[in-house]
């Protein structure tokens, strides 16, 4: 078993293992205060280990309730946040209970904006049981929903109580959700570079606890130096601009993780192209998104990518951070102007190195 401590405006550990879905309520006594537990959780993670999770509170005079929804980005809105809130309401939840979001970067989005924002907030405790929510979304605060206008516009920064890490639940996961982890994990290789970057050239499966630790303990070294995401957690941001621009034209049928990789791409090609980063580092990152057989089609035009982002919620009236790579384990936050992203991303997307 590993764990993190995180010290941001609230401290809470993350718990790292396998096998430990059944010893929920025994891990998260210490920071339960009430007598009920609401958890948020998909179809597909309820069918699969719903039983697991409720069985754990059995004979703990803990009432647990749960809200399930349809798996998938498209969940991930407005109608399904305020039907959880009246149902919370409904069913008596007070300040002194507990929200468990239990599942993926959907579940846990949507189940932690509605944590921190019922009754202007209760405990919150993020069960991930995905590779990208358990190196990723899980960790760090931010909550959301998505608008129709573009990918997590509602949300609040909202850090977890705790966070239970049950590794064996990605045994299930089908492959191409795995896949999606994958294109984040990437992202911290190149964030951290070495030793990280070099172990995920090689099957992460077989290293999953190491790499995992590794990701989270680079995200919660840059959360507790920038927790609002005005500074440097930025570069956690690296790909993130133009997937979400991705995932919000494909109207959600591309997934995060697919988005991510295309992303991944696209920002490595703007930074060789604008001479940011040498040849080595773009052939390099490519290389390494085709170890995985990620698609890095961008699939749409430069004018089209460059309209979706300026909805993102990073924009600052005509500018936008971007992301970009000097080098493997060296990334930059370079300031945008909209009128330029245009031709950037053209350059970049006309290059056929």
């Amino acid at each position: 078993m590993k764990r993190i401590v995180v010290k941001s405006s609230k401290k809470y550990t993350i718990i790292i293992d396998k096998g430990i879905l059944s010893e929920t309520y025994e891990r998260i006594q210490p920071v339960l205060k009430g007598s009920i537990v609401y958890i948020v959780t998909d179809d597909i993670v309820d069918s699969l280990y719903g039983s697991v999770l409720a069985d754990s509170f059995k004979n703990s005079g803990i009432h647990a309730y749960k809200y399930v929804i349809p798996n998938g980005e498209i969940s991930k809105n407005s109608d399904n946040y305020i039907s959880i809130l009246n149902d919370m309401a409904n069913k008596g939840i007070s300040r002194s209970d507990t929200l468990i979001a239990f599942g993926g970067g959907v579940p846990g989005d949507l189940g932690g904006f509605a944590a921190a924002t019922y009754q202007r907030g209760i405990s919150l405790i993020q069960i991930p049981t995905t590779l990208l929510a358990a190196v990723d979304s899980s960790v760090g605060g931010k909550t959301a929903i998505d608008l129709k206008e573009g990918k997590n516009l509602a949300g609040a920064f909202y850090q977890p109580d705790m966070v239970i890490c049950d590794l064996s639940l990605m045994n299930t996961l089908p492959d191409i959700v795995f896949k999606d982890g994958c294109a984040e994990v990437i992202k911290y290789g190149i964030l951290s570079g070495n030793p990280l970057f070099e172990q995920i050239r090689k099957p992460i499966k077989k290293n999953i606890e190491s790499i995992v630790y590794r990701c989270i303990k680079i995200k919660r070294d840059l959360v507790q130096k920038d927790e609002k995401d005005t500074g440097i957690r930025q570069l956690l941001n690296l790909g993130h601009t133009v997937a979400h621009a991705i995932e919000l034209l494909s109207g959600y049928t591309i997934s995060h993780g697919a988005a991510v990789a295309k992303g991944l791409h696209l920002v490595t090609k703007i930074s060789y192209t604008q001479g940011i980063c040498p040849k080595e580092v773009f052939t390099q990152i490519n290389d390494i998104l085709n170890i995985y057989g990620f698609n890095t089609d961008s699939l749409y035009s430069a004018k089209d990518i460059a309209n979706a982002i300026i909805m993102d919620k990073k924009r600052s009236n005509e500018y936008i951070n971007l992301i970009l790579i000097e080098d493997i384990g060296k990334c930059a936050i370079k300031k945008t102007n909209m009128a330029d992203l245009d031709s950037m991303i053209q350059k970049a997307m006309d290059y056929r190195g």
